[in-house]
């Protein structure tokens, strides 16, 4: 399904730019070679380069000092970019979010074990995010999946298949492949599936991501969606979205390459990512700081979804008139 549906894009998408409806795009012609820009008031500045691209990434994070940070819902802030890169990523969407697991908890949505399937439209009116989590076999996830510490399905072990575990404290955590038998065996998982590649593994990207031949087609692109952590605890989701008609052909598979996901989490700070499920299935919901949800719907609905809910006690974040973006109990917000 994918794929014809990215032929059918690529078609629209030569005849659209041949009649000019996408005109000439102000000096953002696609770049030379494999890299990746992105826009800022004064034009496209390019971070990476594939010929030099940095196997290791520290604590520098140039793409998240370049997001202008919205509040979201308590311990909640999104933002966007434009990034530019090679070929059918010349137009692309960064769509970021970045929660606090004490202020906002993480489970899962397991609407395959009732034999349905889930999209973000199905978060109820409490999820300040949801988004799908993991790979997908047909029907079911693949690999572990463990739901209000219950294991449903057990692990499978692929040399670049991580999971992320979500403990009895709510702390969030990217287990890289070599150590998922362990976390399992500990046994202290409340949530946790499994998804693949491992894009960064204490800042390092695996070298499957740099040399080819190791199990990961470094030429395919797709539209993208990956989960990572921060130093201090906080966890990263990023999701890209072709961008060539602002947004009209959002839902178009096009986008980057394995290897560009993990400069994009790198470069947003993160030390652990791991790629999720992204093409058709990619999506993505964010509620503001006025309770409205800001959605990105895939094409497919999937077994598993991950919802994030302010945690009880919580504070929300309301822009009052004269205390900008105020801290608020949740028992004194009034929703109409």
């Amino acid at each position: 399904m994918s794929s014809v549906i990215r032929a059918v894009a690529a078609v629209g998408l030569a005849a659209a730019l041949g009649s000019g409806v996408i005109a000439a795009r102000g000096g953002s012609a696609p770049a030379e070679g494999d890299a990746l820009a992105v826009r800022d008031a004064g034009g496209w500045i390019t971070w990476w380069r594939r010929g030099d691209a940095p196997v290791r990434w520290g604590s520098a994070a140039p793409l998240a000092g370049r997001i202008a940070w919205r509040p979201g819902a308590a311990g909640v802030e999104w933002g966007e970019l434009q990034l530019r890169g090679a070929s059918e990523a010349w137009r692309t969407r960064l769509v970021v979010v970045r929660l606090d697991p004490r202020r906002v908890d993480l489970s899962l949505a397991t609407a395959f074990t009732r034999n349905t399937d889930w999209t973000v439209a199905d978060a109820d009116s409490g999820a300040a995010v949801a988004l799908d989590a993991g790979q997908f076999r047909q029907s079911l996830p693949w690999g572990w999946v463990v739901s209000g510490g219950t294991e449903i399905l057990s692990p499978q072990y692929a040399p670049l298949a991580g999971a992320v575990v979500v403990d009895g404290s709510g702390a969030v955590r990217v287990v890289p492949p070599d150590s998922v038998a362990a976390e399992r065996e500990r046994g202290t998982a409340r949530e946790a599936f499994q998804s693949y590649p491992m894009l960064l593994r204490d800042g390092t990207v695996p070298a499957a991501l740099v040399e080819a031949g190791r199990g990961v087609n470094l030429e395919h692109r797709d539209a993208r969606l990956a989960l990572g952590t921060l130093a201090d605890g906080r966890v990263v989701v990023a999701l890209t979205r072709f961008d060539a008609l602002g947004g009209a052909l959002g839902r178009v598979p096009f986008g980057l390459t394995s290897a560009e996901m993990a400069a994009v989490m790198g470069a947003l700070g993160c030390d652990q990512a791991l790629l999720l499920d992204g093409g058709i299935s990619g999506q993505l919901l964010v509620r503001d700081a006025e309770g409205a949800a800001r959605t990105w719907p895939g094409t497919r609905s999937v077994p598993l979804g991950l919802v994030g809910r302010a945690r009880p006690g919580s504070l929300v974040r309301s822009p009052h008139p004269g205390v900008p973006h105020a801290d608020v109990p949740l028992a004194r917000v009034v929703h109409k």
